[in-house]
Order: structure tokens, then sequence, then C-alpha cells
């Protein structure tokens, strides 16, 4: 992730000891479990470590626009959803070119004549942006504080430190969701088949039809009650009754 002058040597060394230590803390982000446990663990993360932090948020990229989906309050979505509107603000920036934007007072920064004064009225001052990463830009992860230069070069390093973790956590954490689903997917497919399978045995053996007339019945009970075939032959396999078709025996 690009940055200038993110963390100089002079700070380095009183600066070090906390960026590592922060790195400890961030692994939890790969224990949260899914993508809303896991951006809900970013945001907290992020105010309960970098000083100056009063509120997080992260939005993510989705069809091409920026949505908040987490955040620690609702001034940070608030403060997301300005910068969306007026299309201007360190959050796009950061998303678009710099990799990090920081804000030291955005009540008379000359970058984003629309969005800071609005931001400065909630009572945000000071923003740090950071986009997050993981082989393409998927998002950015804001923070917010209430005081011009709130975000020094150690915060900027941590923020860093989350936000190139945090990328990470969130892709894994949405393959890991994708596969549930998938698996779940899977699974309700096999109980759909096997029901069908005994709703097309009861009709064949009461009926005397074969396999292919058995299923033709099912699908148009299926369509006839607005219903999926899966329900369908549940019904038929609980109670043995002949599925309304709106046509004769």
């Amino acid at each position: 992730m690009a940055s200038d002058e993110v963390l100089p040597a002079a700070g380095a060394g009183r600066g070090a000891g906390l960026v590592v230590d922060l790195a400890h803390k961030a692994r939890s982000l790969f224990l949260a479990g899914g993508v809303e446990a896991t951006l809900r663990a970013l945001v907290q993360l992020s105010v309960e470590t970098v000083d100056g932090c009063g509120s997080a948020s992260v939005v993510l990229l989705q069809n091409g626009r920026l949505t908040t989906r987490a955040g620690t309050g609702s001034g940070a979505v608030t403060l997301d959803e300005i910068q969306v509107a007026q299309e201007e603000g360190p959050c796009l920036d950061a998303v678009a070119t710099s990799g990090i934007s920081c804000a030291e007072d955005l009540a008379a920064d000359p970058r984003w004549p629309r969005y800071g004064p609005e931001a400065a009225a909630c009572g945000a001052r000071s923003q740090l942006a950071m986009r997050l990463w993981a082989g393409g830009s998927i998002g950015c992860l804001n923070l917010y504080g209430a005081h011009p230069g709130a975000f020094g070069y150690v915060q900027r390093a941590q923020g860093l430190v989350l936000a190139d973790l945090g990328g990470t956590a969130v892709t894994l954490a949405q393959l890991r969701d994708e596969q549930i689903l998938l698996a779940e997917n899977l699974h309700q497919a096999l109980v759909t088949r096997e029901l069908v399978g005994q709703a097309q045995g009861i009709l064949m053996e009461r009926e005397r039809i074969g396999a292919a007339e058995a299923f033709g019945v099912l699908k148009r009970a299926s369509q006839h009650l607005n219903v999926k075939l899966r329900e369908v032959a549940e019904e038929l396999v609980a109670t043995g009754e002949m599925p309304g078709t709106g046509r004769g025996r």
C-alpha cells in the first residue's frame, strides 16, 4: 500500500513497538468468523487501538459503488454517506488512487471543499482513510477524529497495519462464507432430490405410472400451486395426499 512518509526514521523507534503490538492484536481478525463479524471486529479494533480515533467504518466496493458495511456509530456511517454523495473525500481518494489519504483538518482542507465543511459540522475534524487491498482494491477503512491533527505518524502506521491485515481477513472471510453457502446449497439439493424421489415412488405405486409421469405430476402441482417442487414432494411424503394439479386425474 503506497503512502508518503507514513513512519519516517525519526518516528520509527518509538512507533515500532506499538505497531508490532497492534499486529499481534490484529490476528483476532482472522478468528472472527464470517464477513460481517470480521468487519465489526476491524472497526472495533481500530477505535480501541489507534489513539485519536473516535469512530471508524469500513466501506466495501459492491457493483462499483462504495457501501458502508460496518461502523462504530451512526456518525461514521453518515460521514461515509456524505463522501459518496459529494463524490469527494479521503475515502474516495484512498480507494481510487493513493492507497492512504489523511486530512489534518477537514474544516480547512482545500482538497475537499464540499465534504470537508460538512464533516466538520458533524464533529469530525481529522480523517485517516486507507484502502483495503487483496489483489485489487476492495474498499476502505476510515478512521475519524474529533480534533485537528489526530493522526500522526504512529497512528498512520497503526492504521496501515490494520488496513493491510483487514483486507486479507475480509477476503478470507468472504471465501469462507461462499464455501459455507455452497455446502448448504449442495445439502439442500440432496435433500430435495431425496424427497422428490420418495414422492415419485409413492405416485408410481399408487397410480401405476412410470417415473417420468410421476415427476410430471409433481411438476404440474408445483406450477398450479405456485410453490417449489420440494414443498410439493415434502407435503406428499408427509401426508400421502395427492397434490392438486388443476387437472383431472
